[in-house]
């Protein structure tokens, strides 16, 4: 499974010219993308009436099974996306047209992405090391949650994942939550408590106190050994 590092994302979101239409939008897209977790069909779906960037800002999609769901923005995605959209005519009918204003194929987001990966790893060779798709930038938002620390369920729910057992995958694949886990568990080498039957010596020092208070107390019963079990 691939997926970016912070390093490499940093490259990739410098790499798109923005002082063009083309490189604004691949921009936008990456950055939303490497956000949200969206898959490039529902990228490429969006239209402006699904981006809320006022309170609480959003983005509403329709995932697979035909089921909405609501993934929340940070600011600087905020303003990477209002700053696309400001440069988009007002009746474009989705947030990353094409030059004639129709919907991106997956084809031509995975060609734009491909060249933007290359002119970045001029600046990050790591990049050059991967095989980096649209479904690499829905690998990576979900390990910078798993990384945060975000609990797999609700990862589940950001990704539009129909079941938990689908998002396990970023579990066995981030070696730095495995860490973390260890980092929890006791020391090597350091054995769990355990019962141990109190020696002769200690309990001939307790039957010796026994029998200083039983002459005091006559009706008190002897004290015995309890046995031990095998």
């Amino acid at each position: 499974m691939t997926y970016l590092t912070a390093p490499e994302v940093t490259a990739l979101l410098a790499a798109p010219e923005q002082d063009s239409a083309a490189g604004q939008r691949d921009h936008a897209m990456i950055q939303l993308a490497v956000t949200t977790g969206l898959r490039v069909s529902e990228l490429t779906a969006l239209t402006p009436a699904d981006v809320h960037l006022g309170t609480g800002p959003h983005v509403a999609c329709t995932g697979k099974g035909r089921k909405r769901r609501i993934t929340p923005l940070d600011q600087q995605t905020v303003a990477t996306t209002r700053r696309h959209l400001t440069g988009l005519p007002a009746d474009t009918p989705v947030v990353f047209p094409t030059r004639t204003e129709t919907r991106m194929s997956t084809d031509a987001v995975a060609r734009r992405l491909t060249q933007h990966v290359t002119a970045a790893a001029t600046s990050c060779p790591t990049l050059a090391t991967k095989n980096v798709t649209p479904h690499a930038l829905r690998h990576t938002a979900a390990m910078r949650l798993l990384q945060a620390g975000i609990d797999i369920t609700v990862i589940a729910l950001w990704l539009g994942h129909q079941s938990i057992e689908t998002t396990q995958i970023y579990l066995h694949a981030d070696m730095s939550t495995k860490e973390r886990a260890l980092e929890r568990t006791a020391p090597t080498g350091v054995q769990p408590g355990r019962y141990q039957p109190a020696s002769d010596k200690l309990l001939t020092f307790l039957q010796s106190l026994w029998l200083c208070r039983s002459a005091a107390h006559p009706r008190l019963p002897p004290l015995r050994a309890s046995p031990t079990s095998t």
